[in-house]
């Protein structure tokens, strides 16, 4: 750890603390070299998880996108205010199945699986982008399943 003020390496831990609501351990430092102070903080670093498109490439996933697509299709629902525990439960399936990678088309499954039981109109929305409605059909093909 580098001092922030004259960029020595060398310091020691005066305080370290447990940050209960992010997972944090918070250490208070002591400059070896110009005695001043300085605090740092401790996370875990999480594991990537890759997911692969549709076209083969991979890309990292991003909890935020994931969020962004959920909000997009609970726009205005009741259900807007649970976008945050669906994708904790959606990360939650993916960290708990230790997996490197996943695809696409799983991913879209499982929001798919969440919104249906939370809003049906949400899921008709999310729907028609990921499985690419091209016509309104598709959408009253996918109503007919969901009767």
């Amino acid at each position: 750890m580098k001092c922030p003020f004259c960029q020595s390496s060398l310091s020691k831990v005066i305080d370290k603390r447990a940050v209960d609501s992010r997972g944090e351990i918070r250490r208070r430092r002591e400059c070896l070299k110009c005695s001043r102070r300085f605090t740092t903080y401790e996370t875990v670093a999480e594991v990537e998880v890759l997911v692969i498109k549709r076209d083969g490439k991979r890309e990292l996933f991003v909890r935020e996108k994931l969020e962004r697509g959920l909000s997009k299709a609970l726009e205005k629902r009741p259900g807007i205010d649970k976008t945050t525990e669906v994708v904790d439960r959606i990360e939650g399936r993916i960290r708990n199945r230790k997996l490197s990678e996943i695809s696409s088309q799983t991913l879209g499954k499982w929001v798919l699986s969440e919104l249906k039981k939370l809003d049906l109109i949400a899921y008709l929305r999310f729907a028609s982008v990921y499985r690419t409605f091209s016509d309104p059909r598709d959408f009253a093909k996918e109503l007919k399943t969901l009767s």
